[in-house]
């Protein structure tokens, strides 16, 4: 067997266009953003161990980095914007196949502030409706180092199914580690796509913010529907 016949043959390049939902903004990554940046970084040093930068000493090592990922031409970056108007981290889609017709969403720096909450959840949901809803790509990658116990667990919560791991592929400050591979399918992510939406819902929470289903269980309604 060949494989699958396709007639497409060049997907849209992303563009650094804002992107809003119910809790958060998107708005390109720039230098405006440092001030927030840099007020949230200094309280997390340790949430930059899976990344190959940071954590930084001074506000200009920050600006210096900021001043490379906003800029770069094949990889658009995000300034996650929270309900207060300040930017509590970023996030990118990299590695772009425009032949293939497949992207990542990956280099996501969260602030303790977005870590293991809705606004975090739902900034990474608006990227992937982004590359599989309005640029319609057939793949969705998200890679992590397998030892980043939280980006991996994250991986699965959202969807994405884990395709194998490449073993001693990445030295990050020193270490070397393994990288696993997950991906999203453009027939499997109608289900995905669903249940993100129905958990993202201001009524899927209480007054307190805590969830009343799991994204777990709405999927595995969703994908008996």
């Amino acid at each position: 067997m060949l494989g699958t016949k396709i007639s497409k043959s060049l997907w849209a390049v992303p563009q650094k266009t804002p992107l809003t939902g119910c809790y958060v903004h998107l708005e390109p990554l720039s230098l405006e953003h440092l001030p927030d940046l840099w007020q949230n970084a200094q309280v997390a040093p340790e949430s930059f161990a899976y990344l190959r930068y940071g954590p930084f000493e001074e506000k200009s090592e920050l600006e210096t980095v900021l001043a490379d990922l906003s800029t770069r031409a094949d990889q658009p970056f995000w300034a996650v914007i929270g309900p207060e108007g300040k930017a509590l981290g970023w996030l990118s889609i990299c590695d772009v196949h425009q032949s293939d017709g497949a992207l990542e969403i990956g280099n996501i720096w969260f602030s303790p502030a977005l870590q293991g909450t809705r606004e975090g959840r739902e900034a990474i949901f608006l990227l992937m409706s982004s590359g599989m809803d309005t640029l319609e790509y057939e793949r969705l990658v998200w890679r992590c180092q397998t030892q980043n116990e939280k980006s991996c667990k994250a991986a699965i919560n959202l969807g994405f199914v884990h395709e194998g791991t490449w073993r001693n592929a990445a030295i990050i400050d020193g270490w070397q580690r393994d990288v696993a591979w997950h991906s999203i399918l453009k027939d499997e992510w109608p289900v995905h796509q669903k249940a993100l939406e129905t958990w993202l819902r201001p009524t899927n929470f209480d007054p307190e913010g805590s969830q009343i289903s799991s994204l777990r269980e709405i999927r595995n309604m969703a994908s008996t529907v």
